[in-house]
Parts: structure tokens; sequence; C-alpha cells
């Protein structure tokens, strides 16, 4: 039940003292009520994650608060020192940071990441805080909580990191909780279920929940009120069915029609090559690299098959632990497998790779030269930009690397092809001296695929390489790999827990479940026809939020600009 406001900003402008220019965020006005959910959308760089910074208390040095209040309740929280920041963060507002790679302690377990707060504000001793942290992990849909609570960060994965951090913000039942894309790295079903606790956190307590999101989709089925940002400003805000169902601005619309949860149909179909099935362009038989296995679930994969046509777009889906990163890994010859063959045009994957935990050894080393065509053929884009960059090369560097080392270009003549990729994944030309630090998540991850495309293989990978874009820029990515396999020719193997996108991209798709592969096919005829329960419950956790007027059809393909992201 929605009651009074619990958090209220009035006139909140936030400067960065380096940047110059226009304000990060100006004149913002917004409110969260106990028991209700607003949500904050917007492109990169909107203003979005800076107003949850100030909310909390967290923002850089070089910003600063120039004018308005924030106030939880009574409290102003704009005045708080340090002291009083100890005694209001955790207890009375939860806060879940963005990106679980760089937020958890790689020294301490999860579990220990998860009890601090518990020992610290609520005096619990060991036993009473681990009984706690377990009930939590399971709440967030964690599987076999006591043994996940002895991991250390880098034993699970972004998706269950996500979660633990999740855990960790919702120990104290907290007041307010602030949520900054809480749910960009978890599949469907699980962020389902989270959103479902946090629901039931809302209607149990009280709480009310600042959500910060580029997916319209979830924000339109969940908030109870939506504020569109632009450039720092509030451009639309109201109750979240009138927004999405009667966009009031044209900055709305078309991040309503960008999205593409909100389309009701494919923007593609079939690719004719796809039907040459007697030749494919890679083919995947029976692999097999198990790593850990329970009485009903196997870590890695075992016994997957399907091929690609050429030319092709290929999904690969399914929830987190479902083997889908594993699959991506040895198709990119970075694991070899127990067993199982892996073709990607002439060359067999697993050649090339190591021998990795219970992996098979190669027979022999290939050559020097047959290693470099094979990646050059084969590029992988990884889930997490943050870790994919080196943070002391300058991106410069980093598209001028590859380029090097498979001796394509003259000296010259590579300054020239690295300002065109990057003009191709709309970043302008001043962003090549900086570094990685210096780049929000989305312009990373563009530089992430660029790097990837710049050496035009035959084949890319892409795990997850669009999760953390917003819907404007998502919609300028996807619509340049789609120009770009017209034009080139080239095979995509697209892993993602995001279903839509998948619809959206991919003329065939492999559902995958506890390490197996449990349905393939043509895309559409597996999202009208589903034959599998999993495959069904996939599909059913996809929010669904209110219907759009005026956006049946998909938008037409976005121009993809520079200036996409500043």
């Amino acid at each position: 039940m929605i009651g009074s406001p619990l958090l209220s900003i009035d006139g909140l402008t936030v400067d960065y003292s380096r940047r110059g220019g226009s304000p990060a965020v100006s004149d913002l006005d917004l409110t969260v009520a106990s028991g209700a959910m607003t949500a904050v959308v917007g492109e990169s760089g909107s203003g979005k994650s800076t107003t949850a910074n100030a909310v909390i208390g967290l923002l850089p040095s070089s910003a600063r608060i120039t004018t308005g209040r924030i106030r939880l309740g009574d409290l102003d929280l704009t005045g708080l020192g340090p002291t009083g920041w100890r005694g209001v963060r955790g207890s009375r507002i939860g806060y879940v940071p963005q990106d679980p790679g760089t937020s958890l302690n790689p020294l301490q377990t999860t579990g220990r990441s998860v009890a601090e707060a518990l020992r610290i504000h609520r005096r619990m001793n060991r036993t009473e805080a681990r009984a706690r942290v377990i009930e939590l992990l399971g709440r967030v849909g964690i599987d076999r909580p006591e043994k996940r609570a002895d991991q250390f960060p880098h034993e699970l994965s972004g998706g269950m990191r996500q979660r633990v951090l999740i855990a960790a913000a919702i120990a104290l039942r907290p007041r307010l909780l602030i949520a900054d894309e809480p749910t960009s790295a978890l599949d469907v079903t699980v962020q389902k279920q989270v959103l479902d606790l946090l629901d039931e956190l809302r209607d149990e307590t009280g709480m009310g929940i600042l959500f910060i999101t580029h997916d319209l989709a979830v924000a339109g089925e969940r908030a109870d009120e939506v504020l569109v940002m632009q450039s720092g400003s509030v451009v639309e805000a109201g109750e979240a069915e009138r927004v999405f169902s009667h966009p009031a601005t044209e900055y709305t619309s078309r991040l309503l029609a960008d999205a593409p949860a909100l389309q009701t149909k494919p923007r593609r179909c079939l690719a004719e090559a796809a039907a040459d099935s007697q030749h494919p362009f890679v083919s995947v038989d029976s692999l097999t690299q198990v790593f850990d296995r329970t009485e009903n679930q196997v870590i890695g994969v075992e016994d997957v098959s399907f091929t690609i046509g050429r030319g092709t777009t290929h999904g690969i889906v399914g929830e987190s632990g479902s083997g889908k990163t594993t699959t991506g890994r040895a198709l990119a010859g970075f694991l070899a497998p127990q067993s199982g063959r892996l073709r990607v045009g002439d060359f067999d994957a697993a050649e090339f790779a190591g021998s990795g935990p219970g992996g098979r050894r190669r027979r022999a080393r290939p050559s020097r030269a047959r290693l470099r065509q094979f990646r050059a053929t084969v590029q992988l884009v990884h889930q997490n930009p943050y870790s994919a960059l080196d943070p002391k090369h300058s991106i410069r560097s980093t598209l001028t690397e590859p380029l090097r080392n498979f001796g394509i270009g003259t000296r010259s003549s590579r300054a020239g092809l690295v300002h065109e990729i990057l003009e191709r994944v709309a970043l302008p030309a001043e962003f090549l001296d900086r570094r990685p630090a210096e780049l929000s998540g989305g312009q990373l991850q563009r530089v992430a695929i660029a790097r990837a495309l710049i050496v035009e293989p035959e084949l890319i990978v892409f795990d997850e390489a669009v999760s953390a874009l917003d819907v404007t820029v998502q919609a300028q990515i996807l619509s340049l790999l789609d120009r770009l396999q017209r034009e080139l020719g080239l095979t995509y193997v697209f892993i993602t827990h995001d279903l839509a996108v998948v619809r959206q991209i991919a003329d065939t798709v492999s559902v995958m479940s506890r390490g197996h592969l449990v349905e393939s096919g043509e895309t559409e005829e597996i999202f009208a026809h589903p034959s599998t329960d999993r495959t069904r419950a996939l599909l059913d956790a996809i929010p669904n939020p209110v219907t759009l007027t005026g956006h049946a059809d998909p938008a037409p393909e976005p121009a993809l600009t520079a200036a996409a992201e500043s």
C-alpha cells in the first residue's frame, strides 16, 4: 500500500567541477512514497546514477550539490557529515550498486560481505548472522546458499554476484532502497524472482524504492511513478501507466520505440543462409565440459549440439549457470572441452585452447600462423567491459593493438582505421586519448565491440554484449551489427538473458538449462510454439508492461551517431 512521501528531492542541481558546461543534474524534483517504486529512466549520461549517488551521499570528490534539498522523512540528507551517514547507510537506506564485479571485497567470502551490516548494526553473533545470510541468499534466488556463502566473488557468475549485492542491501530491511541497474545482469526468471521479492518487501515493510534502470519494460511493469531524464534534466514524469501508454515528449516516445521488449514483432526474419543446413559454418557436436555435477544440475555443459549457417545470428539463452558462457568460450577457442567437436569453418576450435580444468589436452600445438589466423577469424566480446579492457591503455592503444598484432595496415593507415571503427560504434574521436576509468559502462562496452570488429572477423561471439547499454545505444549497436552482417557476411553467436533482444536479432536460437540443451530451432517457431516447460518458463518471465499507444510496430532502424552518449 502506497503511503506518505518517504524521499523528497527538491530542485537538486549537481555540478562536476572539472567537467564544465551543463550540470550533471539540473533542478530535479523527485518523490518516493512509502511502499512505492519510483523508476528513473534515460540514456547513459542523463544523470540517473548521479541522482542515486547524491541521495546515498556517495558523490565523487569532483561533484558538489549546488542547489536543492534531499530529505528522508524529516531528515535533511544534504547536511549530513560522515558520522551522520554511518547511521543512515545500510540501516535506513539500502544501496545496490551498478557493477557487481567491483562492488564486493575479493578477499572476503560472499557470506561475510552480506553479514557485515548485520553484525555492525544488529549486533548479531556469528551463528545468527550466518543463518540470516543463508536465508537472504535463498530469497534472492541463489541455489545452494550454504555453499555459496563460503565462496569468494570470483567463484560466482556475474548474475550471482548481483544477487549477493541485493541480499546485502535488504539485509536490514531499510526504509528506502536505492537500486542502480539491479537486474541488468540477471536472466529473466531470476529477475522476476528478485522483482517479486522487492514487491513483497514493499508490501510487508512499506519500503520505498528508487529504481534506476535502462530496462523500460521492467520500469513499465513494476514502477508506480516514472521519471524520464535527458542530459541531466527531467523531461517527463508521472504515473508509469500514463507515461508508457501516452508519452508526452518525442524523447520518451523514442526511448519506448527503441526498447526491444516493447516491440510486438521481430525486426528480422530467418536469413536465407540459415537454410543451408548441409554446410553449416559453425557446428557443435556433443560438446561436454563438466566442472561440477549435482543431483539435478551440471555446472558446465553436457552433450550440447547445434549448427549455425554462415551469415546468420544464433542466440543462446538460459538462466545463469545454464552453460551459455562455457559454450561461447569453447567456440572462441578459449576452452578445450572434455569431449565433443566444434568446427568453425575449416578450424577445430578446440585445437587452439589449452587444457582447462578437466579438459582434454590438444594433440599438437598449432603453428603461430594458424593460431593467428583462427584468432582473426573468431572474436569474443566479453560480458564485463571493466575487466576486458586494460586500465592502463588508452582507447587509441586498445584499438591499435589488434591491428598491429595481426599485421593489418601500415602505421599511418591504422590511425584512420581506428577513427573509422570508433565512429561506427558512436563514440567521438576525443575518447581516443582517454583511459577506461574515464568512460561509462556503456561506452566501454562499445570500445570492446569496436576492438572485436576492427580485425574484420568471420564469427563474433557476444557474451551479454549489450546488457550494459541503454535502449537507444543498444538499438544503435544492434542496428550496426545487423548492417555489418549484411555487408560483410559476418556470423554471430549472441549469448544473452534478454529474450526480447534474441527475438529481434536472431535467426535461430538454443535454449539451455542446467548445462543441457533443451530446445533449438528457428527463433520465431520457438517463441510462438515452445515445446518444453523450461522455455515456457523463460518466456512467461519476460516483463509485461502496459500496452503502448502508437507503438505497435517496431521503430525504424536508428541512425548511429557519435553524439548518442556523452
